[in-house]
């Protein structure tokens, strides 16, 4: 298995001078497996630079893995040009969202909406299957096995485990803050809901443990954080920290700040280095348009 980052920023894209190194693209990550398939993680506007090295191949079989359906994780999917072609067929995977009872047909029928794009869904000329994925449920997809679980976020988001028959592995947290809980300790909710947090960090933790890559939401400084606690993403110390635990071989770190420059992510990532110590994995920077290989 090997992957490639396509888009890597958060919340907006963020095209010019100040991110042409690391790019400017909302999430979206190219992963090719052992038995060849075209696996995508996340439709942010980086899949339009995807679908750019596709022309001219057909049939094609996409299999696009939804996290979640904020704007910056689907926003590219109206401009993945393999869905106006009737050779091929795209595989769309993401939860049922529990409070308006849909499946994830809805990242692409809502952004078809004749107000908002000038093609219908009618239009499209590929053979488009959804499928809903449920926590801890395993689907495969040819040499890959990928199992979902529900990550802290302020909507439905899963994070992906990818374990590919070449014994190579990644997880792709999407969106993430580590939850925390807010009530205070002399408080009658605080021991059920601390109960419950330790519980779903455990459970996060098993689905992680001895990836190759862990890619990772590491938006914020500890400082930034300060104020965005609650916004539903992480941190740079908080990945390291996780890495850690879950015995990670490589740590990819994500998501990156809007308002940061190359030059400011790099000063950042320096400071980080320094603080976390001696580890024993490997920290990236994700950037667009590398190959990586996860082991």
């Amino acid at each position: 298995m090997k992957f490639k980052f396509w888009g890597v920023r958060g919340s907006i894209p963020t095209p010019g001078p100040r991110t042409v190194k690391y790019g400017g693209n909302t999430t979206c990550i190219e992963v090719n497996n052992a038995s060849n398939d075209l696996l995508v993680l996340d439709a942010g506007t980086g899949i339009f630079a995807l679908a750019q090295t596709l022309l001219g191949r057909a049939p094609i079989v996409a299999h696009i893995l939804i996290t979640h359906t904020h704007w910056d994780h689907i926003q590219g999917l109206p401009f993945f040009l393999p869905l106006l072609s009737a050779q091929n067929q795209i595989h769309l995977y993401g939860g049922m969202d529990p409070v308006t009872q849909t499946g994830i047909e809805r990242a692409l029928t809502a952004q078809l909406q004749y107000s908002y794009f000038p093609i219908i869904e009618t239009q499209l000329k590929a053979k488009v299957h959804y499928h809903t994925v449920r926590p801890g449920e395993t689907l495969q997809i040819g040499s890959t096995l990928v199992t979902p679980t529900v990550l802290n976020h302020p909507v439905l988001n899963f994070g992906y485990r990818l374990d590919d028959s070449d014994g190579s592995s990644l997880f792709f947290t999407g969106d993430y803050e580590t939850p925390s809980n807010p009530y205070a300790a002399d408080d009658a909710d605080y021991a059920s809901n601390q109960q419950f947090i330790e519980a779903k960090l455990r459970e996060v933790h098993a689905a992680m443990h001895g990836v190759d890559a862990l890619i990772i939401d590491s938006s914020y400084t500890d400082a930034e954080y300060a104020k965005k606690t609650g916004w539903g993403h992480g941190t740079y110390s908080a990945a390291i920290r996780l890495a850690r635990q879950v015995q990670a071989r490589k740590l990819f770190l994500t998501h990156h700040e809007p308002t940061r420059s190359d030059q400011e992510l790099e000063t950042i990532f320096q400071e980080v280095l320094a603080k976390a110590g001696a580890v024993d994995f490997e920290i990236y920077l994700a950037r667009e348009g590398v190959d990586y290989i996860p082991t």
